[in-house]
């Protein structure tokens, strides 16, 4: 009794109720949060960590649509903005396909063992030389369309333990996150040169070192050149990709999956642009050296890599392989006229 007033006594369950709300109502408004915005959470002590749901919870559309547009204009703030270029159209045009194909950002090889030396900046560095030996090797060739090729184990590893994604254990240069930013900005670097020749057309193919976190970087890739609208994203997980250009019709694939000799045939069945199409390649990676075979009505073809030898592909005897980045010329109406081979 108090002021008049008789107040029940509250047994052990309603002060653990009260309790509980004290808590989530200090801890809101520690945070800068309104109590009832918050729809539920976890309550940690040294004894125990219990997750609850709040009862006073407003559960307003209005504020969760603000909170989003207000998420969604700060996002804006840091997407960069890329004037769009205006092209003059070229009758006799070609597309330059540009393939770095299994670059393994992060992995290490050491001279002492295998004779030469491969580490995460090695690889950007001969990348960029690679397409600019590339690029300088198109001169001559009217460009009015570039496919860049990425993905093909661009990292090394997909897991902080250092290792595939299978969880094979890997020789690595660096940590994971700091490689995936060095591979982000390397692709960065290479698309915003390419633009400035050509619109861009970049093609993600998913792969056995890093499945996982390349989907990821091709996806941050895509979202950093959301506001460019001269290079369009094929970023999808799925496995084998297609492009059409004038009469040419070209698949890229790991390599890693399906067998070279079905690939044509499973080119037929899945791209649409089969019967509208004459010259048909399919450009595979995963082995690191060349290897092409003219099936009926599909060219297909492995690319050489610019990684360097570690200690397992010196061991079994995968030393002599010239490190390269290639490319390829497509005229519109007579297929591949050209390919060009920077080596290291």
């Amino acid at each position: 009794m108090k002021n008049g007033q008789y107040r029940p006594r509250l047994n052990s369950e309603e002060m653990n109720v009260i309790n509980e709300y004290r808590r989530i109502k200090e801890e809101s408004n520690e945070s800068g949060l309104n109590d009832k915005d918050v729809k539920h959470g976890w309550i940690k002590t040294d004894k125990a960590s219990l997750f609850f749901k709040n009862p006073n919870f407003n559960g307003s559309e209005d504020k969760q649509n603000d909170f989003t547009k207000e998420l969604l204009e700060s996002l804006k703030d840091h997407s960069p903005s890329y004037e769009n270029i205006k092209r003059k159209k070229i009758k006799d045009g070609h597309l330059l396909v540009i393939d770095p194909a299994d670059i393994h950002i992060g992995k290490l090889c050491t001279a002492f063992e295998s004779g030469s030396d491969y580490n995460s900046q090695i690889a950007v560095k001969r990348v960029l030389e690679g397409v600019d030996g590339i690029l300088q090797k198109a001169n001559g060739f009217n460009i009015d369309k570039i496919n860049f090729i990425g993905g093909n184990d661009i990292l090394h590893i997909d897991t902080p333990q250092r290792k595939t994604t299978s969880g094979t254990p890997q020789d690595t240069d660096g940590m994971w996150y700091t490689n995936f930013l060095i591979a982000k900005k390397l692709y960065v670097d290479i698309l915003e040169k390419l633009i400035k020749i050509a619109d861009v057309h970049f093609t993600f193919n998913p792969s056995n070192h890093d499945y996982t976190n390349g989907f990821f970087l091709a996806d941050v890739v895509k979202t950093h050149f959301r506001n460019c609208k001269n290079i369009t994203f094929d970023t999808s997980i799925a496995h084998r990709k297609y492009f059409t250009y004038g009469k040419n019709l070209i698949g890229t694939t790991h390599g890693d999956g399906a067998k070279q000799s079905d690939l044509p045939l499973i080119m037929a069945n899945e791209s649409k642009d089969w019967s509208n199409t004459k010259h048909r390649y399919i450009y595979t990676h995963h082995v690191h050296h060349k290897n092409s075979k003219d099936y009926h009505g599909v060219t297909v073809e492995s690319l050489r890599s610019p990684s360097g030898t570690d200690s397992w592909h010196h061991r079994n005897g995968y030393t002599l392989v010239p490190k390269a980045v290639e490319g390829f010329i497509h005229h519109k109406d007579h297929g591949q006229v050209a390919r060009l081979t920077h080596i290291f």
